[in-house]
């Protein structure tokens, strides 16, 4: 046991909901072990939403070399599955320098399937099936949508919230083209062990005030760095994809621009998103019991969690 652990490639995942603190964190393990970090978010892989999706400046980056994020066209769709593939292949670049893979991200489907090998059948898609599905879900709702899925993965429904439509869509669509449900497919590929001694950490709040308060405080921040210049030209760009262009950060402005919302209207429904994806945020890694939890509002400040993470990463991962 202790050989195969020895095998496999050490890692560190940093998540957490977001306005936790995570990218300094990342940062501060990358400076002390010799690392580099590899963004675990779905919407900082796109070109020029760096406002909107937080990417970290190249000040908070301290040097520390980054990867997936920025590099893919707004145009363009991008799938767990494509995620998982690149995001294995810098983990093995980066180790094979001598260098510590670190993920840190708040996109907790895309850590899981990552850290746990889960791989994904090869899928053609079909266009007609999503249409339709998608028309269903405009003309009689989102539910009505994830209760097909709900009959055919009960399973796969209740870790899916019937609002991601993408996802729930994309699991049916998995099952009618390849007749192996994404239950079925997940609980397969575990089979096969993960290449990874991996050591999550994450960080949130006791008190989920104090995190509703630092999510208000980044999204003033996103509005004085130019979020609304940001959202106008993405929103107005006809070549940008529905994922792209469905982001919080974006897509709560849509209003202001059509002049049917005050500007301050729409940063109000902004905050109030963004405090609704944090918790769905924490609903998802809270059932992860392998994580190391630091509550960042029980410490005297962020530098004494700093230090408490890198003992644990010397005592765990033996580094």
């Amino acid at each position: 046991m202790n050989e195969e652990k020895e095998k496999k490639i050490n890692v560190i995942a940093v998540v957490g909901p977001t306005a936790s603190g995570k990218t300094r964190l990342g940062v501060c393990l990358a400076k002390a072990f010799g690392g580099e970090v590899i963004s675990a978010d779905s919407m900082q892989i796109y070109e020029g939403m760096d406002i909107s999706s937080a990417k970290p400046t190249e000040e908070e980056k301290c040097g520390v070399p980054h990867h997936l994020m920025g590099f893919l066209p707004k145009s363009e769709t991008y799938s767990v599955a494509s995620y998982t593939a690149a995001a294995k292949e810098k983990i093995s670049e980066i180790s094979s320098r001598g260098r510590l893979p670190i993920i840190v991200g708040g996109t907790g489907l895309y850590v899981d399937s990552l850290l746990n090998n889960i791989s994904f059948a090869e899928t053609k898609t079909d266009e007609a099936l999503r249409r339709s599905l998608f028309e269903k879900a405009q003309q009689q709702g989102a539910a009505a949508v994830w209760e097909e899925l709900a009959s055919i993965d009960p399973d796969y429904a209740d870790k899916t919230e019937p609002n991601n439509i993408k996802r729930v869509i994309r699991a049916i669509e998995v099952c009618r083209t390849t007749g192996m449900t994404m239950t079925e497919q997940i609980e397969k590929s575990r089979l096969i062990p993960s290449p990874y001694n991996a050591l999550k950490i994450g960080l949130k709040t006791s008190d989920r005030e104090v995190l509703y308060e630092r999510i208000n405080m980044r999204v003033d921040e996103m509005v004085k760095a130019g979020l609304e210049e940001e959202a106008r030209e993405l929103l107005s760009d006809s070549t940008v994809g529905e994922t792209a262009k469905k982001a919080i950060g974006c897509k709560e402005l849509a209003p202001y621009f059509e002049g049917t919302q005050s500007f301050e209207e729409a940063i109000d429904t902004l905050k109030r998103e963004t405090r609704r994806y944090a918790k769905r945020q924490l609903t998802w890694f809270k059932r992860d019991e392998k994580i190391h939890w630091f509550n960042i509002d029980e410490h005297e400040s962020f530098e004494e969690i700093e230090k408490k993470a890198i003992e644990l990463v010397k005592n765990t991962l033996n580094i």
